[in-house]
């Protein structure tokens, strides 16, 4: 390459300006470490030729000049500088052709591009002057060299034809299988090459969706007119043969029992090839708590049958883990919590986890007599010690074995409760979304409210179905969740003698955009307690509203039927539903319009007797790797005398 110069004596003018620019000042400009506090300036430095860049004639096209920077090795380099200036000349001749084919690949194929070094411009095709490095050397020390990478765009050129055809038969594809909508390229859009790369991988993933994991798309040489500035392109693609899913192995395991993992795979040999069962094959084995991550590996071949051999690549997770947090809502109250698990007890991924809570009922409010009381006091305090064991895979299997256990001390405003349960159970794993669980549970208790002291003790028989086919636990952006539950109790002493508890959730989650920026979040509850009086049912196992996971803006479960003087004795049916509008700012920063409405009820379904009431607020969401935190300000609608106005829910996680 021939690179021509022609001196120019106002070159001479602009380094005895930058020269005198600092005569009278210390040996170095203010600069702010190159952008990170805002300014771009760079440093004079001793025996180095400092210089700025910056590119002209693409203002219009803030792409297009960002493209320019991500080749442009004067760019890139900027923060060192070279030694002379031969070094800084050669950066530049080097960044010609390099500027040339971004401004290609941006649309521009009849550019101009010239790069002008202290006052003077070199191009494609032209030689540097004599004397230039003589006079860039002068620089040195002194002042900063202006570097300016002038664009003569010309005009942007558009796609005319875009076509895409079988590489087998040299005939486009039929619609059924290759159906329009797939590319979004089309026709008399700007020819950037960034346009075709989508178009590429817009077809590379619908053939492979289609179980063709061997596709290949071929990108033929455009053909370009420059008369009438548009460009003609061919897209060649080789779908390759139609698969299934073949043998699949287990590697990485150390501790863990590779049994364990298999049951968490729920694809069969012969099942459809796609990158979607590749996604739910990671997805259900980074369920088990001793796996820390998850890679599925495909075959560079089909075996005989016509299918795909894969591998899952795991690594495991440290056996033990300790950890703590912190909530508070103004209305709720403060709450510690501190957890140990182990995710590996026996070696097939056992998880022991012991928890501890403690919490404040910030109240002072006390049911009996409606009296006050001022101060901190010993009797808002509430608690919980529990233990649960999860064995997974049981011999292999997809029934998992659940142990729970706990002891719990329940304060709220208007009942106190001291609880001991544990429960025993088997679940099923159908597929990773759907289950069904069963087992026996056990019961002694005491609770005060204002319908009196119930001593009990309650034997249960818990049922439940759980499908959930959200794609992140924490910040679901898509699916829904739906669970329903039921428990036959067996009563003693003040309890019922049999009665049962039934609750049915389900929530939805749907994104208005393919970032995932815009998400309608909706929950709806409904729950019934059949058999007993109210007064005989415990009141832990009546049902409440209000508080963060339910009607927010309201306090903890103080929404429902009411005595004659005015307190909530809890219900024998429950309604609740939430609308959210989650909106997206930046990648970390997010607000949340919502509404919650809810009440419990005095019968066993709801029958209109009390009136549904209203929490409104808006959250703000900080988005982090392992989940949002939520803080949320709520308040309630058509406040009632001694409702708050307000309230604060900080946590980890969305609402639901």
């Amino acid at each position: 390459m021939l690179v021509q110069w022609r001196v120019r004596p106002r070159a001479y003018v602009y380094a005895l300006l930058a020269i005198l620019s600092v005569a009278g000042h210390d040996s170095a400009y203010s600069q702010s470490f190159f952008g990170l506090f805002g300014n771009d300036q760079p440093q004079v430095v001793a025996n180095a030729l400092s210089y700025q860049v910056t590119v002209r004639g693409l203002d219009s096209d803030k792409d297009a000049a960002a493209s320019i920077n991500d080749v442009s090795i004067l760019y890139r380099l900027r923060s060192e500088p070279p030694v002379d200036g031969d070094e800084l000349l050669r950066r530049a001749e080097s960044d010609l052709p390099r500027v040339v084919d971004a401004l290609w690949g941006s649309g521009y194929y009849a550019a101009n591009v010239s790069i002008v070094v202290g006052g003077q411009a070199i191009a494609l095709g032209r030689p540097a002057p004599a004397g230039l490095k003589v006079l860039l050397d002068r620089f040195k020390g002194r002042a900063v060299v202006p570097v300016e990478i002038v664009v003569d765009p010309g005009p942007l050129y558009t796609f005319s034809r875009v076509e895409i055809i079988d590489q087998r038969s040299g005939r486009p594809f039929d619609p059924t299988v290759l159906p329009g909508r797939v590319v979004s390229l089309k026709a008399n859009e700007p020819a950037r090459t960034a346009s075709l790369l989508a178009a590429a991988a817009q077809l590379s993933d619908h053939f492979r969706s289609r179980s063709h994991p061997f596709v290949k798309v071929i990108r033929r040489q455009p053909t370009i007119d420059h008369r009438s500035h548009q460009v003609d392109v061919v897209l060649a693609v080789d779908p390759g043969a139609v698969a299934g899913i073949g043998g699949i192995g287990v590697t990485g395991t150390r501790d863990v029992n590779p049994a364990v993992v298999r049951s968490f795979i729920y694809a069969e040999r012969g099942d459809p090839y796609s990158p979607k069962a590749l996604t739910d094959i990671r997805r259900s084995v980074s369920r088990i708590e001793a796996i820390g991550g998850v890679r599925v590996r495909e075959a560079t071949m089909l075996d005989a049958d016509g299918n795909l051999p894969l591998d899952v690549e795991v690594t495991e997770r440290p056996p033990r883990v300790l950890g703590a947090s912190v909530r508070y809502s103004t209305v709720d109250g403060p709450a510690l919590k501190a957890y140990w698990a182990h995710r590996n007890l026996f070696g097939g991924a056992e998880r022991l986890r012991l928890d501890a809570d403690l919490f404040y009922l910030l109240s002072n409010q006390n049911w009996i007599g409606g009296s006050h009381r001022g101060g901190f006091t010993p009797d808002n305090i509430g608690g919980r010690l529990a233990a649960s064991f999860v064995k997974p895979a049981l011999g292999g299997s997809r029934n998992d074995l659940l142990i729970d256990a706990s002891i719990l001390r329940e304060r709220t405003e208007f009942y106190t409760s001291n609880v001991a349960a544990a429960t025993v159970a088997i679940r099923h794993r159908f597929t990773d979304a759907f289950s069904i669980q069963g087992g026996i549970e056990g019961q002694i208790g005491q609770s005060i409210d204002p319908l009196g002291r119930n001593n009990y003790g309650l034997v249960g028989i818990p049922l439940s179905v759980t499908y959930d086919s959200t794609d992140r636990p924490l910040d679901p952006t898509r699916g829904f969740r739906v669970t329903a539950s039921f428990t036959p109790y067996h009563g003693f002493r003040d309890a019922p003698s049999f009665f049962g508890v039934g609750r049915i959730q389900a929530s939805t989650y749907y994104s208005l955009d393919d970032a995932a920026r815009y998400i309608l979040a909706v929950r709806i509850a409904f729950a019934s307690i059949a058999g007993g009086t109210l007064a005989d049912i415990p009141a832990p196992m009546r049902f409440y509203a209000g508080g963060g996971g339910s009607v927010r803006g309201y306090e903890y479960k103080s929404l429902g039927p009411r005595d004659a003087f005015g307190n909530v004795v809890g219900g024998k049916s429950l309604f609740e539903a939430s609308f959210e509008a989650r909106i997206k700012i930046t990648d970390t920063i997010g607000i949340v319009p919502f509404v919650d409405i809810g009440q419990a009820f005095a019968s066993s379904l709801p029958d209109g007797s009390e009136r549904l009431r209203i929490g409104a607020g808006l959250g703000l969401r900080y988005y982090t790797a392992i989940g949002p935190i939520r803080l949320d300000f709520a308040v309630p609608i058509a406040r009632q005398r001694g409702e708050r106005a307000y309230a604060v829910y900080v946590s980890l996680g969305q609402a639901f």
